[in-house]
């Protein structure tokens, strides 16, 4: 494991939209890998960053400095071109940047009290609007340009969400999703659906966007755990599973699309499982990793793909890829595979230290 020096090393973490590459932010710099591979595609060393966004499989990054260097501003932005390693072009802001997200059409820039919704094309602003503190720079931004939606918290006290048209620029509508303030928000691939967790952390919620007041609710466990990352199934419909990752070190794995449409027989499991589902606190739904990485850990994670295999095995109901990027510095890849009679077991396929890897262009 990385000693606590390495740990502290790594400042950010994140996987472009469609999960094929993902970067890091360090105190000395940053890098781009490739999730398939593993290789390190391109690295900067210029000093620490807090913000590191790719552009699905493109050249272009958004990128914000740690301030702990002069010229690496926490309130400036830079869009960079990793193909000629040169500044497109830099956007500063009065206060800090608490958080950055693009898809093809638009570019979000978040402060701790105020959005900016930008054309990403044409680099002209849209749009600005205040909102409630958000120190930590939650938010969700779906990848699909049709369905180009933001998430962020409506509240401080509750766990309200916000979600905004940046197409139409307005207010799309408001979801109230918990009792106790916001911890982790994601969309799923087309925007369509949102699921949410609150700083208790006991339930994971699955909310529909079209309809604000219909959500399918998920027990991750009944002791406060802080949920450090959330993540659908890539889907161009129901997402298949929704994963998270704790404090408590261990990765959850809920059947979304069983409970949605309301059977056990889903298109994964076919007719594999029991029948009757009454209630998505049905422990049948929720799978369970201890120990993924070290309880406290931070981690980030994604589904890099979901294969059914009805007529594979006489056992086997599919199987699952997982990507978890750890802050203490490592990359794995796990295989989940889900046996009928609602049974699981799960292995590490690759694993190495960010930190260590030398530079091999993609």
């Amino acid at each position: 494991m990385a000693t606590s020096s390495s740990a502290s090393q790594i400042l950010c973490a994140s996987f472009n939209q469609d999960n094929s590459f993902f970067s890091i932010g360090t105190k000395d710099g940053f890098k781009i890998f490739e999730a398939k591979t593993g290789r390190l595609c391109y690295e900067k060393t210029l000093g620490a960053f807090s913000i590191v966004e790719m552009l699905f499989s493109s050249s272009l990054l958004a990128i914000v400095g740690a301030g702990e260097q002069p010229s690496l501003s926490p309130r400036r932005l830079c869009l960079f071109n990793t193909a000629t390693g040169a500044n497109l072009r830099e956007l500063s802001f009065l206060t800090s940047i608490v958080a950055v997200r693009f898809n093809r059409k638009r570019l979000v820039v978040l402060l701790q009290d105020k959005a900016f919704i930008y054309d990403l094309n044409k680099m002209a602003i849209l749009d600005e609007f205040e909102t409630v503190p958000n120190t930590k720079g939650l938010c969700a931004f779906a990848p699909n340009s049709e369905g180009c939606y933001l998430a962020i918290p409506a509240s401080n006290t509750r766990g309200s969400v916000l979600v905004y048209d940046t197409l139409q620029l307005q207010s799309y509508c408001q979801i109230d999703a918990h009792r106790s303030p916001l911890a982790a928000l994601v969309f799923s691939s087309t925007g369509m659906y949102l699921a949410t967790a609150s700083e208790k952390g006991t339930i994971v919620r699955v909310h529909l966007v079209s309809q604000a007041t219909k959500s399918y609710n998920f027990r991750r466990g009944t002791y406060t755990s802080t949920i450090y990352s959330l993540a659908f199934a890539p889907s161009l419909d129901i997402p298949d599973i929704l994963i998270a990752t704790s404090s408590s070190g261990s990765l959850h794995i809920f059947l979304v699309e069983a409970v949605i449409n309301g059977s056990r027989q889903n298109k994964l499991l076919g007719s594999v499982m029991p029948d009757s589902i009454n209630d998505a606190f049905d422990p049948a739904n929720h799978h369970v990793v201890h120990n993924l990485v070290p309880a406290g850990v931070k981690s980030y994670v994604t589904v890099n793909r979901i294969e059914n295999l009805p007529n594979t095995s006489p056992n086997l109901a599919f199987r699952a890829s997982i990507y978890v990027v750890t802050q203490n510095g490592y990359f794995r890849e796990y295989l989940l595979q889900f046996l009928k009679l609602n049974r699981s077991t799960w292995g590490v396929e690759r694993e190495f230290n960010l930190l260590n890897v030398t530079s091999d262009s993609c």
